[in-house]
């Protein structure tokens, strides 16, 4: 195990209608931010044999919207290797959406996916034994 500048792990999961949290179906801004420390949880155990501590967030911009029914991507990237400290850059993307507009079920692929989250983050490990 090395943590290694560019190790990237993504998740892909289906939003259920249950996280559906304000009108149109939107899903609240903080669903994103829990996904990103399931990848940061997984990085940081393919980097360090370690779940590694969230220290902070920086720079989180919200793009556009999720909602329930949209199939998406949370992916870290690691883009800086410290002592102790790992510094990581987060993506969601909406890779599918509903269109309840042409149908009760109908749905379409985002071609370009859609940057709904990203941010800027810091985890710490323990020091090497």
């Amino acid at each position: 195990m090395s943590a290694v500048e560019g190790l990237t792990v993504t998740h892909r999961r289906y939003i259920p209608y249950s996280h559906a949290h304000y009108a149109g179906n939107l899903v609240d801004g903080a669903y994103g931010l829990g996904l990103f420390g399931d990848v940061a949880t997984e990085l940081c155990i393919r980097s360090d044999g370690d779940e590694g501590l969230f220290a902070s967030y920086s720079d989180v911009q919200f793009h556009a919207p999720l909602r329930a029914g949209d199939v998406i991507e949370t992916t870290a990237v690691l883009t800086k290797v410290g002592t102790r400290s790992r510094r990581i850059s987060f993506s969601v993307h909406v890779i599918c959406r509903g269109r309840p507009d042409l149908g009760e079920s109908a749905a379409e692929v985002c071609d370009p996916p859609i940057l709904a989250t990203s941010a800027t983050g810091t985890v710490v490990v323990p020091p090497k034994a």
